[in-house]
Parts: structure tokens; C-alpha cells; sequence
């Protein structure tokens, strides 16, 4: 293989494609550094992996619902060799340690032996072979323009990197897009702990727009879409506190959903148990069932929560079909209908208790104040104004501004001061999932 051409670089980057290829030329500079015995420049294969943004489908996924989700011109990009020792070695920018894991022994890498990237590099090579793939060594220098602990999925993005090539080293391409997914899904939640869905994992590796559902499973379809069809920049902000410590609130959404649904399961003659699903019940059914389930879950709050999902699935959908009409004013009313819910039904704007710190509340409410207070002028923009909401986990971290081009560099600069010009990152949805570039 050989460096990357600019028509491929153009096809992914579009009007950034001079940067990514100093950032190409960075990887191979750096990976002759690092593994000076690995390959020749002429070995070096290379891949990208962008991060996500959900545009719509705020906390639904693990319920079984429904979402509108598109990659980021963020990306977690490498340069890689396929070796015969069976050793994956990984050196990612920034970090000290490598990432090693011997495909060799991989038995010994267990979660209980391994921990933070080493772990999810192990995750994904023992869900590869148990989904009956092919594994081996490689080397590979990894860089990231991924926002981390933000809720731009910076960790799907690295599983779906390292999906790639484990794809194309010792498969020729023949896993899926969903195998990528739940192979990344397989490591989060067998040796990272965590309870995550898919949909991280599948907005970063299917590229563009898309709607998922995930009511049987996961099935996914291509929307046509782009935030600058409205004339319209993306702006994330990311409000300062990580997700590191969030792990208790995060859980707190899905299981508070299941046992809502676990009630209503009960009410209508079933089980009770909170192994159900939202999506296993009509909204009517729930809507008609409300005051029961209030009393029999005793807890307002998951109430509150189930009513979010099923409000915010049938946003999905209308939103979908909003897009097919052409009719962007109603995109943007439909973003701005589920920011509220998320900040007033599903309440991931902050931490219960924690009134000292809600750095996602105030910048969401700064965000709203200029927004109604600065309108484009007349034919400067194809939408009339500009939106907000909370960006996927929530309680900390990331909140999405949907901007007219007129007002994004005036809304950078009243944003910052709060924040931090750093933090306020100006984008679009991309179109090229993980992929050998």
C-alpha cells in the first residue's frame, strides 16, 4: 500500500483534506519512529475511525428504540502493518503505555487482568474470534481529534479503528458494519463493565446520516442529511466535567426505563420483572396504563423517563420524515422538542444533588439566551434561527448548537469566555464511516 492519494483524502475530508494529509504525514513519520523494524514506508496501511453526534434519540437505544445519528468530521485515524508474531501493539498519542495484547495467548487476556485501552483491544479481538474471524498481530501508531469523556463516542471510535484492521489485515473485508458494532459493544460490556447499546458504535462505523432502530435488534438505514442542507453549522461545547464518574447515573436511565416497563409488564398480566423493554409496549398501552405504573414503581422520576422515550421515538420518525419533505424548519423544532426533554423528562442536564455544578445546565441556558436574542438577518440563511440540546450521555460534558452560518463565529466568541475557545469545536456530519483509507 501507499500513502494515501488525495482523491481519497478529498473523499473523506472534503475542504480539510490539506490538514488530514499533514496529519497522515504525521502517522507515517511517527510509526517509523515507533516501530523502526516493523515495515517500509511501502507496508504501511492506513485507517480512520470519526466520532458521533445523535441528533435526535437521546438515551433510547438500550430500550429498544429509535435514532437519528451521524458521524463527525472528528476522526481517530492510523497507520498500521500487518506482522506473523501474533502480537497486537498499539501506541496511541499522548498515552505512556502501549496497548499489547499477544493474539497468541489471548486467553490471558481476560477483564479481569486487563484495563482501560488494553481492554477494549482485547474485548474486540476475543469477540472477532468468537464470532468466528480471523485475528493476528499488528503494529499500529494511533492518533485522535476526538474530543474524550465527551460524548462524541472517542472510545467507538477507537473500537471501530481497530475493527477496521483487524478487517482488513485478516479478514479481506468480510465483516460487517454490525459486526464492527457489536464486536465494540461485546468489549464495553464484557471487559469495560458498562452497560452501552450500539448505537455509539454504529454511527461511527456506518458513516453519514442514519436512522436505527433498535425495537429487533439493530437495523440502520441511510438518511440524507447534513446540518449545512439548513444552512447550518454544528457546533459542540464541551461544558468542562468528563464522564469518568458518571457510571451510576448512566445506569440509572436504562434501569429506571426497565422497571417502568417492568410495572407495565405486570399491570397487563406479565411477569413484572425489570428484564422488559419499553419498546415491548405501545405508547398508548402506557399512556393508558400511567397512574397504575405511578404507583406501582413509586418513583416519579423513572415515569418521567419512559415518557421521554416513547416521546422521543416518535420524534425519530417524524424527523425522518420532515427530512424526506424537505421541511427544515420542523428538523429544527424536533431538535429543539428533544433537547427539552432530555433537560426536563429524562433530567441528564446535571447530577441530582450536585446544584454546585451543572456546567451542562448553564451553557445550555447562555446558548438559549443568545439564540433568541440573535436572529440572521433576512436571506442570510436558509433557517430562520438556531437550536440546542444536551449531547449523548449527558450530566457532564458535550451540548450540541445547531448555528446558521451567519451567527456561528458570534456565537463562538460569546460562548468562550465561558467555556474556553478550545473547547468549542465547529463541524458538519461526514460522510465515510471507519475505513481504510
Amino acid at each position: 500500500m501507499s500513502f494515501p492519494t488525495n482523491e481519497a483524502l478529498n473523499r473523506i475530508y472534503g475542504a480539510e483534506a490539506d490538514k488530514a494529509e499533514e496529519r497522515y504525514r504525521h502517522l507515517e513519520k511517527m510509526f517509523g519512529e515507533s516501530f523502526p523494524d516493523a515495515a517500509d514506508k511501502e507496508s504501511l496501511r492506513y485507517f480512520t475511525a470519526p466520532g458521533r453526534t445523535e441528533i435526535i434519540g437521546n438515551h433510547t437505544d438500550h430500550n429498544g428504540g429509535q435514532i437519528l445519528a451521524a458521524s463527525i468530521t472528528l476522526d481517530t485515524v492510523a497507520a498500521a502493518v500487518r506482522t506473523d508474531d501474533g502480537l497486537v501493539r498499539i501506541i496511541s498519542e499522548g498515552y505512556r503505555k502501549a496497548i499489547e495484547v499477544n493474539t497468541l495467548e489471548l486467553e490471558k487476556a481476560t477483564p479481569e487482568n486487563t484495563a482501560g485501552s488494553t481492554a477494549l483491544v482485547a474485548g474486540i479481538l476475543t469477540a472477532a474470534k468468537e464470532f468466528g474471524y480471523k485475528i493476528g498481530g499488528l503494529r499500529a501508531y494511533v492518533t485522535s481529534a476526538v474530543i474524550p469523556s465527551a460524548g462524541v463516542s472517542s472510545s467507538a471510535s477507537f473500537e471501530m479503528l481497530v475493527c477496521s484492521m483487524i478487517n482488513a489485515f485478516f479478514n479481506s473485508g468480510e465483516i460487517s458494519i454490525a459486526q464492527y458494532a457489536r464486536m465494540g459493544q461485546f468489549a464495553e460490556n464484557r471487559f469495560w463493565k458498562k452497560a452501552s447499546g450500539l448505537m455509539d458504535q454504529m454511527a461511527c462505523a456506518v458513516g453519514g446520516t442514519i436512522f436505527l432502530d433498535f425495537s429487533d435488534g439493530v437495523k440502520y438505514e441511510p438518511v440524507d442529511f447534513a446540518f449545512g442542507d439548513l444552512g447550518c453549522d454544528m457546533i459542540l461545547v464541551n461544558t468542562g466535567k468528563g464522564h469518568a464518574d458518571l457510571s451510576e447515573e448512566y445506569s440509572s436511565i436504562p434501569n429506571e426505563m426497565r422497571k417502568a416497563a417492568g410495572a407495565l409488564s405486570g399491570i397487563l398480566g406479565g411477569d413484572g420483572s425489570g428484564s422488559h423493554n419499553l419498546c415491548e409496549f405501545p405508547a398508548e398501552t402506557f399512556y393508558a396504563n400511567l397512574p397504575a405504573v405511578r404507583r406501582a414503581v413509586n418513583d416519579d422520576r423513572a415515569v418521567l423517563r419512559a415518557m421521554h422515550f416513547y416521546e422521543e421515538c416518535a420524534r425519530v420518525k417524524a424527523t425522518v420524515a420532515a427530512l424526506e419533505k424537505g421541511d427544515k424548519e420542523a428538523v429544527l423544532s424536533a431538535i429543539e422538542a428533544s433537547g427539552n426533554s432530555s433537560w426536563k423528562w429524562l433530567q441528564n442536564t446535571y447530577v441530582s444533588g450536585e446544584h454546585n455544578e451543572e456546567s451542562v445546565a448553564l451553557t445550555l441556558a447562555l446558548t438559549e439566551k443568545f439564540l433568541t436574542e440573535h436572529v440572521p438577518e433576512e436571506g442570510s440563511a436558509q433557517v430562520s434561527r438556531g437550536v440546542t440540546r444536551i449531547h449523548g450521555g449527558g450530566f457532564a460534558g458535550v451540548i450540541m448548537c445547531v448555528v446558521p452560518h451567519a451567527l456561528t463565529e458570534e456565537y463562538v466568541e460569546f460562548i468562550s469566555p465561558l467555556v474556553g475557545r478550545e473547547n468549542v469545536y465547529a463541524m458538519n456530519i461526514r460522510r465515510v464511516g471507519a475505513a481504510e483509507v
